[in-house]
């Protein structure tokens, strides 16, 4: 039994989830256009932009047992707004300025102005993404090779 089964999230944690995950997904550049609408409010660093490692784990085909797959860079950043929300980010990689900007929407995502951050910020985000892994998808499937149509020559 999972954990999501014996205590099913809220909506309000899917919902947090989902732009958490949005937000982990993105590039910098592309919360760059919003910087000074995130650091418009006073807040401060509970925990400064720090680079850590963490453990990769993988199954063969998907379901068999784990093994390690080695480790890899994560940036993780928490800040509180002056009226006491509190954002969390974890990012792969090693972008410190991505991650804070990363945190700060979330926990501006949190608040009274959660409509428009999610059309204005999210949205926008989780369909630039859709998009990229749409077309990797496709040049992913131009290169499979169906071993099974191949016809044998006879010599």
């Amino acid at each position: 039994m999972t954990a999501t089964s014996a205590c099913p999230l809220t909506p309000d944690q899917r919902a947090r989830q989902h732009w958490m995950g949005v937000l982990s997904r993105s590039r910098r550049a592309e919360l760059q256009p919003h910087q000074a609408a995130l650091r418009d409010a006073q807040y401060q660093l509970i925990r400064a932009p720090e680079i850590g490692m963490t453990l990769v784990r993988g199954r063969m085909g998907g379901s068999g047992a784990p093994f390690n797959v080695g480790e890899m860079s994560v940036t993780r950043c928490v800040v509180r707004l002056a009226d006491g929300r509190t954002g969390y980010s974890y990012l792969a990689g090693r972008d410190k300025a991505h991650a804070e900007l990363a945190a700060l929407a979330d926990a501006h995502l949190q608040g009274a102005q959660q409509a428009h951050w999610l059309q204005a910020l999210i949205q926008p985000l989780a369909e630039a993404q859709a998009l990229r892994r749409a077309q990797q998808h496709a040049e992913t499937a131009a290169t499979k090779v169906d071993f099974f149509t191949l016809v044998r020559g006879e010599n």
